[in-house]
């Protein structure tokens, strides 16, 4: 990796920006000058890689340039407001965001590592590009784990999967989502890795013929029908898998580890794929989603398929448009690409208004004042296994697992928390409003203006942050009347 390599990157979609980024490479090569890496390498490697992970999703300029300077205010003497005016205050304020708290103002490594933490995972409120560099950087430090002791892997793995590759998830970058886990599976379960890879690899061959002939059918049926379509073959990453093994699942009963990705121009030209391949392969119909008019709460869209394949195989098929490609493997980061100038904002906007997750870890960030009291409800709110329940209008809500009625209700609105009086689970009635929610229930709230309100001892019912606050809050102002 070099700077040239980056920058023929940045000028296949961004050719007017090279100076700066060229100047912003210098300036981070002169304050690492004579620092190395554990493996030996010259330090500038480092942020190198990093701005070209970036690169690789467009990123625009700025992100680019604050990738390169991502560690020049924690290593070496530049300070933020040389950075603003040798380059701009938005790259100041990205490197500044990336930059960890100094040592110097705590009184252990715990304390500073919960502030680091809290700072990574609520950066996002001001601007997810930070995240997006955080991510880049993980992943560079991962791809070169070798380097450091087993306790340091295995550290570094366990940290990986608490708290970056949910945050991955949650804006979507499923690529290095998958790659994070993976290489924190080599090292935090070495045997079981080894095992599970040589499993995969000596069945790639059979899998690959039947892949290979699914996608030629497909194709040619496409074809007939003037369909303009780009089809690629996925399989599941090895993280996934074990994670299906360790709930039960046998490996031929994964019916998403073959999949093929087809990608098509119109939106209604997916429904037509769709209908196409059900008239050659039979689906199984439990099996079927549509996330295009139900998107994931992180705006994923797709229509998933799972058809009868040759060979006694089951083969997910992934139906989507080509946009709606690039949000499904590089989440908010496709932004950059699709909104070209406004993506930054564009970005913000949604997040704002459209994640889910987004007002969870707002409420949480308010009401924890303590570091270590925010991590561990940011992990077991947000980062733990999540449900996903429906509407009677069946808009997918997302909330923490052993989450109730209650939760439900306040999620909605805290009108509706308030006044919640009873609620239909599945089209039956429930008279327990603790009740634990499962994945894929649909819930309908029965509510009444003239009812006494939340009972104080509905705090021991909720699981969720805002729940208790919205109940707290209700039965504060009661007393103060």
């Amino acid at each position: 990796m070099n700077i040239d390599v980056l920058l023929e990157l940045v000028k296949m979609y961004n050719r007017d920006e090279v100076g700066m980024i060229r100047k912003a490479y210098e300036y981070a090569d002169q304050m690492h000058s004579g620092q190395t890496r554990q493996s030996g390498e010259p330090y500038i490697t480092h942020p190198l890689n990093v701005a070209y992970i970036v690169a690789e999703m467009h990123a625009d300029r700025n992100t680019v340039c604050a990738a390169l300077l991502h560690d020049t205010l924690e290593d070496t003497h530049a300070t933020k407001e040389e950075i603003a005016e040798l380059f701009n205050s938005d790259i100041a304020n990205l490197v500044d965001g990336v930059t960890k708290i100094s040592k110097m103002n705590f009184s252990s490594k715990a304390e500073q590592n919960l502030a680091n933490t809290r700072k990574i995972i609520t950066s996002i409120t001001d601007d997810v590009r930070i995240i997006i560099i955080k991510l880049a950087d993980r992943l560079h430090n991962m791809r070169t784990l070798e380097y450091k002791s087993v306790f340091k892997q295995k550290e570094n793995s366990l940290e990986t999967l608490e708290i970056f590759v949910p945050l991955a998830y949650y804006i979507g970058a499923y690529r290095i989502k998958s790659e994070l886990e993976d290489i924190s599976f080599r090292y935090l379960k070495p045997k079981e890795y080894r095992k599970l890879y040589n499993i995969m690899s000596r069945a790639s061959e059979e899998n690959n013929i039947v892949l290979t002939e699914v996608l030629q059918n497909i194709e040619y049926i496409l074809k007939n029908e003037n369909i303009p379509n780009e089809i690629k073959v996925r399989t599941k990453n090895l993280y996934g898998i074990y994670k299906r093994q360790s709930e039960g699942y046998k490996i031929s009963d994964i019916h998403d580890l073959l999949s093929l990705k087809i990608m098509v121009n119109e939106l209604w030209d997916c429904y037509k794929t769709l209908g196409l391949i059900h008239s050659k392969y039979h689906p199984v119909n439990e099996m079927f989603k549509d996330y295009i008019w139900n998107p994931k709460t992180n705006l994923y869209q797709s229509l998933h398929t799972t058809i009868f394949a040759p060979r006694d195989k089951l083969v997910q098929t992934q139906i989507r448009t080509f946009d709606m490609d690039k949000i499904a493997s590089f989440g908010l980061t496709a932004y950059w690409d699709i909104n070209k100038g406004d993506a930054r904002d564009k970005m913000q906007k949604d997040l704002r208004e459209k994640f889910q997750f987004f007002k969870t870890l707002t409420d949480i960030n308010n009401m924890f004042l303590d570091n270590k009291d925010f991590v561990s409800q940011v992990k077991q709110e947000l980062f733990n296994d999540n449900i996903y329940v429906y509407t009677s209008k069946g808009d997918i809500i997302e909330l923490p697992k052993n989450s109730t009625i209650i939760d439900f209700a306040y999620k909605i609105h805290t009108d509706v928390g308030n006044t919640l009086v009873g609620a239909k689970v599945n089209g039956e009635y429930v008279t327990d409003l603790g009740q634990t929610l499962k994945n894929r229930d649909r819930i309908t709230v029965i509510t009444d203006d003239y009812s006494y309100g939340p009972r104080a001892e509905w705090l021991d019912k909720v699981n969720t942050s805002n729940a208790k606050k919205k109940i707290k809050d209700f039965n504060k102002k009661i007393k103060d009347v």
